[in-house]
């Protein structure tokens, strides 16, 4: 597998080998040695989820205050253009984002520790992802950001207004937002 530490050295890309031949395709999706010695440290996986959205859907930016969830997100039909913000306020990089096109056909995973809100834009007609989360889902600790807060400045891909949830329509500004200490 090969990884990338993006331009947020704590947020990393990780490409699969993946084995093609007339009969389809293989790769290792999940290996927990070669994961924990990619981030360089033990981690715990304890839940996994599977997200269905349509064309043009925005979902974000998520995270939880407490029992914070770091993620290790894939897509297995379709594409989306994924985003990790940094809302840690101590990190040299607090409020800056990084995003990555992730795909079925290109099998990329990116990883988000904790301290990280998490969203991202269907890309393809639809998709669907899969992730793994390193604490349980806590609605009462969900919080969100706006999508399109001025002072994070995400370049989402995206020419028309975005589809999104009542919550998400209602995410806050990051300099009003429940951050990390």
């Amino acid at each position: 597998m090969k990884v990338t530490h993006l331009a947020i050295p704590d947020v990393i890309l990780i490409e699969p080998k993946v084995f093609n031949d007339g009969r389809g395709f293989f790769f290792e999706s999940y290996n927990q040695a070669h994961f924990e010695a990619a981030v360089g440290q033990k981690i715990s996986f304890v839940q996994d989820n599977h997200s269905y959205s349509s064309r043009n859907v925005l979902r974000g930016l998520h995270y939880q205050i407490k029992k914070p969830q770091g993620k290790l997100v894939r897509v297995a039909a379709g594409k989306v253009f994924d985003v990790a913000v940094d809302i840690r306020q101590s990190s040299p990089t607090f409020g800056r984002w990084v995003g990555e096109v992730l795909s079925a056909e290109n099998k990329k995973q990116i990883w988000l520790p904790k301290g990280f809100a998490h969203g991202f834009v269907v890309l393809s007609d639809a998709a669907e992802l899969l992730y793994k989360t390193t604490d349980y889902w806590a609605p009462e600790h969900e919080r969100c950001i706006a999508w399109n807060d001025v002072t994070i400045a995400i370049n989402w891909p995206i020419e028309s207004d975005p589809v999104l949830s009542d919550l998400d329509a209602q995410g806050v500004a990051l300099k009003t937002a429940e951050v990390f200490a």
